[in-house]
């Protein structure tokens, strides 16, 4: 399992579905009567508590707080291209706290 910190940039693959996927969205696939779509929306967050039952606290650019399990397979690690590529979109813990 991958060791989190408290102020980790993390990305979540958010998997969704609707009639209309967003500029955002990627591997979109329409489902079984083509009537909606399932896609990806990567999510960029910082982790704000790592709990010990195997659960991070992450936040959102606006403040919202989530419960994501550690060894999710969508949660990965921010590496230093999304860093640079994405800064804007992390929320600053800063300014949330």
């Amino acid at each position: 399992m991958m060791q989190f910190r408290v102020g980790d940039a993390i990305v979540y693959h958010k998997p969704k579905s609707s009639f209309c996927p967003g500029p955002r969205a990627r591997q979109v696939f329409p489902l079984e009567h083509g009537e909606e779509y399932h896609y990806v929306v990567d999510k960029f967050w910082k982790i704000t508590k790592v709990n010990s039952d195997g659960t991070i606290e992450v936040t959102t650019r606006t403040g919202k707080k989530h419960l994501l399990e550690a060894s999710d397979p969508n949660v990965r690690k921010a590496d230093i291209f999304q860093h640079l590529m994405y800064r804007k979109r992390f929320p600053q813990l800063s300014e949330i706290q």
